[in-house]
């Protein structure tokens, strides 16, 4: 193995998570996914909490406000539990790999991602689950047989670890689910995004942003991020890139080099397929 410093590996590790995350998130994005929930009866914007959070069972709202932090509590209650009233966890599983697989073989066809996926194998036999619930359901989860949708599965994985580890950085920071929005939104410019999809009304994201300014975190107009504001959101966002980097330690800087240059194309091709928000090619 070649020597890496520890900056180096988590710059590997946060190029790695980049270079598969659109193959993650495809699934909320593609029509099939959403088509395979509408037939069991779920609606289809809603189908997102209960396909999201089938891995933890018929678990109730709060559950799902607590560990995707950012919805308004409102817009998960609209969802569960009424959804397993139509659909089992099983059952939402089971149409979520299906219209994934779906979906991604019109993106990409039928590449050979055998050796990708065994490297991912190997990175998410290195993630730990304490204090990371929502990877320690999907973990318990069973791998599936075709490499594709293991890749995804294992994208999947990451994409779970790491998001547990940015909630324990943004509550560090003080910053709720609103604030943490506004914040994030204006340092990724994705704001329209989240306004639109995470529930909060007019009133609670102007309250929310007004309490970041009044930690001197947006500009005095409250319209974009103080110099202050910036530095906290890098250092939430590189708090995040260490928590999430043990997978990707365990197999090493090379393995994660080869991963990149495995994974680099399906990226690509996930990214011009227009299933994706533009905002998501920024993210390296």
């Amino acid at each position: 193995m070649t020597n890496t410093s520890d900056a180096d590996l988590v710059a590997l590790a946060r190029g790695c998570w980049a270079s598969i995350e659109p193959i993650h998130v495809v699934g909320y994005f593609a029509p099939e996914p959403t088509e395979a929930y509408v037939a069991l009866g779920l609606h289809p914007r809603l189908s997102y909490f209960a396909a999201r959070s089938a891995a933890f069972g018929p678990v109730a709202p709060a559950v799902t406000v607590a560990t995707f932090y950012v919805f308004a509590p409102w817009l998960v209650n609209k969802a569960l539990p009424a959804a397993w009233d139509l659909a089992t966890p099983e059952q939402v599983q089971g149409a979520r790999r299906e219209g994934v697989s779906v979906a991604l073989r019109r993106v990409l066809g039928e590449p050979d991602v055998s050796e990708a996926v065994a490297i991912a194998r190997r990175v998410c036999d290195g993630l730990t689950a304490p204090g990371r619930p929502l990877y320690a359901a999907h973990s318990a989860l069973p791998w599936p047989d075709d490499d594709l949708l293991a890749l995804w599965h294992a994208a999947t994985l990451v994409r779970e670890h790491r998001g547990d580890g940015h909630v324990a950085a943004l509550q560090t920071a003080g910053l709720g689910p609103v604030e943490c929005l506004v914040l994030g939104g204006l340092f990724a410019d994705n704001t329209a995004f989240v306004r639109k999809t995470r529930g909060w009304s007019d009133e609670e994201w102007a309250a929310g942003a007004e309490r970041l300014r009044e930690r001197g975190l947006l500009t005095p107009d409250g319209v974009e991020l103080s110099d202050e504001g910036r530095t906290i959101r890098q250092r939430i966002e590189d708090q995040t890139d260490q928590l999430a980097v043990e997978g990707w330690a365990h197999v090493g800087a090379d393995a994660c080099r080869r991963f990149q240059e495995l994974t680099k194309a399906l990226r690509t091709q996930v990214l011009a397929s227009g299933d994706l928000p533009d905002w998501m090619s920024s993210r390296s």
